[in-house]
C-alpha cells in the first residue's frame, strides 16, 4: 500500500495536499496529468534557458525514507526539498508539481514506490540509501524515467543504467580526502578499522576507506564488523582497545554511529574517531553530546562554506524550519534545483528531455558550490573535511 505524505503543487503560490491511503492502494497526486507514458499535454515548452515557460506543471516524484532506520536522512532531505519548491514557486512560468512519498527505508516499498513513480512521473529523486537504490532504480531504468539519487554514495549506483544520476559525491570520492587530511592532521600510524556488513552503503564505504588506508600508508590493525541494528559495541570496541590504534575508522549509518561513539569514549578511547558519510547528521552532535568530539567527517557541503547561494539557504531554512539544515537536506535542496536547470537546457518536462538535460550539468552554481554530471552521470564538485568541535562541524585544519 502506498502513503501519500505530502505533495506540493509549485505554482505562483505553494498548494499543499495531504492524502490518505486508498483501500486500492493508489495515491493521489495534485497534478492529475500525465498518464502511462509520463507525458502530458504541455510539457514541452517555449523560449530557452530562463526565458523557458511551460503550459504544465511537470510531475516530480520522491521517494524517501521518512519513516524506518534512516528516517533522520529522509525527514531533512523532505525539508530541502519543500524548500527548494518553495524557491522554485516564485517563477511562474515553469511549475513543478512534486510528490513526496515514504519507501520506509525498505526496499521492498522502494521498488513499490518506483513502480507508482513511473507510471506519472516525469523525473524522480531518491531513494535515501544506496540498498534501496540498488533495487528499485532498475524499475525506473527500464521504463526510462530518469533518477535523480540525492544521497546515494555506494560505488555501482549509476552503472545501473543511463537514466539514472546522482548528485551525492560518492564514497570513492570523499573518503580518500577524508583520510588525507586525518593522516595529515593526526600523523596516523595504526587504525582499527569497523563497519556494518549487512548494509551496501556501509560495505561499499569500508571498502573505499581500506583502500585509502592502504595509499596513505596507514596500517589496519583489526578489521571489525557489526550489523546495522547492533546497539552494544562495547565487546568490540574493548578488543579494538587493546590494538592500541592511532583511531577509529568507522563505516556505519547514524543509528549505530551514536551509541559507537558514545561507548567507545566511556570506555576511554579518546583518539580520532573517522566516520563515512553516515556519519553527516546533527544528531551525531545532538544525542551523542561530547562524545562527538573529535569526530571526523568527509563531507559534500558545511554550513560555513562560502557563496551567496548558501548564505541564502542557511537563512531561509532556519527560517522555515527553525533549525540549521545538514548535508542531506543540503543535497536534496540541490536536487531539485540541478532538475529544473535540467528543464530549462531543453526547456521541456519530457522523461528524454530532462535525462539529456541532466546530462548536459557542467559548472552550475549551486549551495553545494560549483556542481557538474560528469560522463559517467556522477556529480563532480569539492569536498570538505569537517571535524565535530565545540559541537558543531567545522572545517579541520
Amino acid at each position: 500500500m502506498l502513503r501519500t505524505f505530502k505533495t506540493l503543487a509549485i505554482a505562483g503560490t505553494m498548494t499543499l495536499v495531504l492524502a490518505a491511503c486508498g483501500s486500492g492502494g493508489e495515491s493521489t497526486d495534485a497534478s492529475g496529468a500525465a498518464g502511462a507514458s509520463g507525458a502530458a499535454d504541455g510539457l514541452k515548452g517555449t523560449g530557452t534557458g530562463a526565458e523557458c515557460t511551460i503550459a504544465t506543471p511537470i510531475p516530480v516524484g520522491a521517494a524517501l525514507s521518512l519513516t524506518g532506520a534512516a528516517a533522520s536522512y529522509g525527514e531533512s532531505q523532505k525539508k530541502g526539498l519543500e524548500l527548494a519548491a518553495e524557491a522554485l514557486a516564485k517563477n511562474d512560468k515553469i511549475k513543478y508539481d512534486l510528490k513526496i512519498e515514504d519507501d520506509q527505508t525498505d526496499p521492498r516499498q522502494g521498488i513499490t514506490l518506483f513502480e507508482a513513480l513511473t507510471k506519472d512521473k516525469s523525473v524522480i529523486i531518491g531513494p535515501t540509501l544506496s540498498n534501496t537504490a540498488f533495487q528499485a532504480q532498475p524499475v525506473a531504468q527500464e521504463k526510462k524515467v530518469p533518477v535523480l539519487a540525492i544521497s546515494n554514495t555506494a560505488a555501482g549506483i549509476t552503472e545501473q543504467g543511463d537514466y539514472i544520476f546522482r548528485d551525492s559525491l560518492t564514497e570513492g570520492q570523499v573518503i580518500p580526502q577524508t583520510v588525507a587530511k586525518a593522516t595529515e592532521a593526526y600523523g596516523l600510524k595504526k587504525v582499527v578499522v569497523m563497519y556494518s556488513n549487512d548494509d551496501a552503503f556501509t560495505e561499499s564505504g569500508f571498502k573505499v576507506f581500506e583502500a585509502a588506508l592502504k595509499d596513505e600508508g596507514v596500517e589496519i590493525a583489526q578489521t571489525l564488523t557489526f550489523s546495522k541494528a547492533d546497539t552494544d559495541f562495547r565487546p568490540l570496541l574493548t578488543e579494538a582497545k587493546a590494538s592500541q590504534p592511532d583511531a577509529l575508522v568507522v563505516s556505519g549509518l547514524i543509528e549505530a554511529a551514536i551509541p559507537l561513539v558514545t561507548q567507545a569514549r566511556e570506555l576511554g578511547l579518546d583518539m580520532p574517531i573517522i566516520g563515512g558519510n553516515g556519519f553527516n547528521n546533527p544528531k551525531l552532535m545532538s544525542d551523542g553530546g561530547e562524545a562527538a568530539e573529535g569526530v571526523v567527517v568527509g563531507a559534500a557541503w558545511n554550513s560555513a562554506s562560502e557563496g551567496e547561494l548558501n548564505t541564502a539557504f542557511l537563512k531561509d531554512f532556519e527560517a522555515k524550519f527553525g533549525a540549521q539544515p545538514d548535508q542531506f537536506a543540503a543535497q536534496a535542496y540541490t536536487g531539485l534545483m540541478v532538475i529544473d536547470a535540467a528543464v530549462k537546457a531543453n526547456c521541456s518536462g519530457e522523461r528524454e528531455d530532462i535525462k539529456s538535460g541532466l546530462g548536459q550539468i557542467k559548472d552550475l552554481d549551486t549551495v553545494l558550490g560549483t556542481f557538474s554530471i560528469n560522463a559517467d552521470r556522477d556529480a563532480e564538485h569539492d569536498a570538505v573535511v569537517q571535524v565535530v568541535k565545540d559541537g558543531a562541524f567545522t572545517v579541520l585544519n
